[in-house]
């Protein structure tokens, strides 16, 4: 994993060089090349390693779908939305900055996603396909409701059917999208069995990310705990306890190996990538 780390931070980093110098430019480089777990571009890459492909062709694909994760980072974290303070251990975009730059900066690496992948030398069809899954998954139908929902429930109780519908987007949507393309490119077949997976896991990510901000060391995590009862939204610790909520966790990632083993692939791979994500600290 940290030879996989390694390569997608010398992509991104020379995928912005040729950009104009300016504060956005030092701005998206100060956020995008910060210390992060590079979740959704490692489970890319790996499910397309489990098929025996060749990943180095569609490494711009990992690095477009970081761009756009690390965008909604930078807004999300903006005084109009969570108002954070902390981010990867570091400043937020806006307080090292400040928050135009930010706004600019996010919109940039949304932008940059797009051209990213126009510019990989692969079939046009599957290019065209992989755009549109992309930006349906963080549109207004995928990661940009559920941020609006997060942000309609603030300071209002949510059912449990309400939460897991804010989070099967916000979270759920690039976790399940970053299985999906590595679907559609190496086997179109088991694209329902990696959305199952993804979006399981993107739950049991958030349930863990709950958890966290309740008992989780703010020093490892690199972001703020308590942040939120500080404002006020609901969260699955809140509303079925921690103990419940670790069960949810074990559950999800218990479905996510059942789907796993019903495909051809090397299971190793993914069960890997599976057991760093159930003992993350961060």
């Amino acid at each position: 994993m940290d030879t996989l780390k390694e390569e997608l931070n010398q992509r991104l980093d020379e995928l912005l060089k040729p950009l104009k110098d300016g504060l956005v430019k030092e701005a998206m480089h100060y956020s995008l090349l910060a210390p992060g777990k590079r979740l959704r571009p490692l489970i890319f890459l790996n499910v397309l390693r489990s098929y025996g492909l060749d990943y180095h062709l569609y490494l711009d694909v990992a690095c477009a779908i970081e761009m756009i994760h690390t965008y909604s980072l930078i807004h999300d974290d903006l005084p109009g939305m969570d108002n954070d303070d902390l981010r990867r251990g570091r400043l937020t975009c806006h307080k090292q900055f400040d928050e135009a730059t930010a706004i600019l900066a996010g919109d940039a690496l949304l932008n940059l996603g797009v051209n990213t992948i126009l510019n990989i030398p692969i079939d046009d069809h599957l290019k065209v396909q992989i755009l549109n899954r992309l930006y349906e998954a963080s549109g207004v139908n995928g990661m940009i409701y559920g941020q609006q929902q997060d942000i309609a429930f603030e300071n209002k109780q949510a059912s449990l059917i309400e939460l897991e519908d804010i989070h099967h987007h916000k979270t759920g949507e690039l976790i399940a999208v970053s299985m999906q393309l590595a679907s559609l490119i190496a086997q179109p077949q088991d694209y329902e069995y990696w959305s199952q997976i993804g979006f399981d896991l993107g739950l049991a990510f958030q349930v863990q990310d709950d958890i966290l901000d309740v008992i989780g060391d703010q020093e490892k995590l690199g972001k703020k705990t308590g942040s939120d009862l500080e404002n006020h939204k609901s969260t699955y610790v809140s509303l079925l306890g921690l103990d419940e909520s670790q069960k949810l966790v074990e559950k999800l990632f218990n479905k996510c190996y059942e789907a796993i083993y019903a495909m051809r692939i090397n299971h190793g791979l993914i069960l890997e990538l599976l057991t760093m994500i159930m003992k993350r600290v961060n």
